[in-house]
């Protein structure tokens, strides 16, 4: 890359040169060392509309880009700060980037920034620090103020970031680095996040585009408790599509831009939700203004961040805040099948065998259809059976009432949740086998009821259903954890909704929307 040398085209902006220069290197390299290093470049509309946060007067302003590429948000920034504050006359731009391939593309964008900030009178100054931004700032995460050799980290006006995507092991030193602010398996981008808001100065502005997955979920839980008690949300951007955002990578998941400033939380806090399918609608975006409270109540344990976009999502968050109970009022628990297929691979099996050998049936996410259990379905290396035996009667459940749940959700599916209800006349079986990518709902120490079991099914397969989850996750995995913390209405409502659908033997997802609907008075309209 050190060879190639790109000139601006005549009166070309910075953000559109940058842009060039990133689809030069992005022609350049594999997908496998883009997806090993959490590269998506930033889209020009994109660096636009996320510039167009900056809200600032100062006459001298800090930037931060943790992880620039080839610069091309700092770029858009500049240009934004430019035309917007009348008063800035200097702006010092500090970047990190660790690929050096694209550091020389890097200093290309920056020069020709530079030269553009001073046709309009403003002194440009940046620097390109080629360090793990993480590791060359871990010192930030631990409080060394009683230290003797104590000195205090740099602080940014902006920090403006697209952050690298991929998840990190616990032994990685960044994740050891930020142990402090995050649970489980840490994805980059999480760290990203937590760093820069202490890179900050007191109400200075944080711009980051990422994927939704912190909004909720047990991983992200301790990282949502920091980063919500420094940051005020002022504005969320939602990317509704999960592939038309970085099209050009085929990033298949739901991303999120969001503006906010670092300040104490304060009740009675605004923040706009505006929405989109992509890039191409996302200058007439949907917009809405809630109460901060509404869309992050830190007062809860989970302290899962909710995005309404229409006055349905709306209602319905209204009428799941109505509810009090959740699945551990009712004595019933949620939890991720037992089998592990590549690690039980000595106790599965294909066919049903006449010998010695019990078998229980297998249960594997594509048996699960909705409100429907398919079984058996023949798939290579997905065996149907499960060996009764000494050793594998651990990774075996009683057979008994549940309700089965995939833990994913496919591209083909209409809804994120996908559930159906398994009564245990199905099998003349004592034990089955229940895969590790499905969840199952049951009472321990007792059974659901028929009832029980399909009014269940019946209500995570409805629509309100479906649309809450919507609300607050944009995975495509569903977790055991954030199953148990959706609330429920009454027990009785549950109960005769099962009851309907059995008396009726209907249990077809208009019949059960209806039903559901008519149960807890929802209209189904916007």
């Amino acid at each position: 890359m050190e060879s190639i040398h790109l000139k601006p085209k005549n009166d070309e902006s910075p953000s559109s040169f940058a842009k060039r220069l990133g689809e030069l290197y992005a022609d350049s390299v594999s997908k496998d060392h883009k997806k090993k290093n959490g590269q998506f470049f930033t889209p020009l509309e994109i660096a636009h509309f996320m510039a167009a946060y900056f809200n600032s007067n100062r006459k001298e302003l800090k930037i931060l880009d943790p992880g620039t590429g080839v610069g091309i948000l700092s770029c858009a920034l500049v240009e934004k700060i430019i035309a917007n504050n009348k008063l800035v006359r200097k702006i010092e731009l500090v970047v990190y980037e660790i690929d050096k391939d694209v550091i020389p593309l890097t200093i290309q964008s920056l020069e020709y920034l530079l030269k553009f900030a001073a046709k309009n009178e403003v002194v440009l100054t940046y620097e390109i620090r080629q360090h793990d931004f993480i590791l060359h700032n871990a010192h930030c995460f631990r409080d060394t103020s009683g230290d003797l050799f104590y000195k205090e980290s740099e602080v940014f006006d902006i920090v403006i970031s697209n952050p690298p995507y991929f998840k990190i092991a616990k032994t990685d030193l960044r994740a050891i680095a930020a142990s402090a602010v995050y649970s489980g398996h840490a994805n980059i981008y999480s760290i990203f996040m937590a760093l820069s808001t202490l890179l900050l100065k007191n109400d200075g502005q944080l711009i980051f585009i990422t994927p939704r997955s912190y909004a909720s979920g047990g991983y992200f839980k301790v990282f949502r408790s920091f980063f919500f008690k420094k940051i005020q949300l002022n504005n969320v951007h939602l990317f509704v599509s999960r592939k038309d955002t970085f099209s050009r990578d085929k990033v298949l998941q739901e991303t999120v831009i969001i503006n906010g400033f670092k300040q104490e939380y304060k009740l009675g806090n605004q923040t706009e939700i505006s929405s989109s399918s992509g890039i191409v609608d996302i200058d007439n975006a949907r917009k809405r203004t809630y109460s901060s409270d509404r869309v992050l109540d830190l007062n809860t344990d989970e302290k899962i961040m909710y995005l309404p976009t229409s006055d349905y999502e709306e209602h319905v968050l209204g009428v799941f805040r109505t509810w009090r109970n959740k699945f551990i009022d009712y004595g019933v628990k949620v939890s991720t099948g037992p089998v592990v297929a590549f690690r039980s691979k000595k106790y599965l099996r294909s066919e049903y065998q006449n010998s010695n050998v019990y078998l229980a049936p297998l249960y594997w996410l594509h048996n699960i259809k909705q409100m429907e259990i398919e079984w058996p379905i023949v798939k290579p290396k997905k065996e149907q059976y499960i060996n009764i035996e000494p050793l594998a009667k651990p990774l075996l459940v009683p057979n008994k009432n549940y309700v089965l749940l995939r833990r994913f959700s496919s591209k083909d599916d209409k809804n994120r949740l996908v559930a159906a209800p398994y009564l245990q006349y199905y099998k003349k079986a004592e034990l089955i086998g229940l895969e590790n990518k499905v969840n199952y709902i049951y009472r321990p120490g007792g059974e659901l009821s028929n009832e029980e079991t399909v009014g269940i099914a019946a209500l995570l397969s409805s629509t309100i259903y479906d649309t809450y989850f919507r609300i607050f996750n944009g995975n495509v995995n569903v977790s055991a954890t954030e199953l148990k913390e959706m609330t429920l209405p009454d027990l009785e409502v549950i109960q005769n909704i099962g009851s309907t659908i059995l008396e009726n033997n209907n249990f077809t997802i208009d019949f059960i929307n209806e039903l559901v609907n008519n149960q807890i008075e929802l209209e189904l309209t916007e």
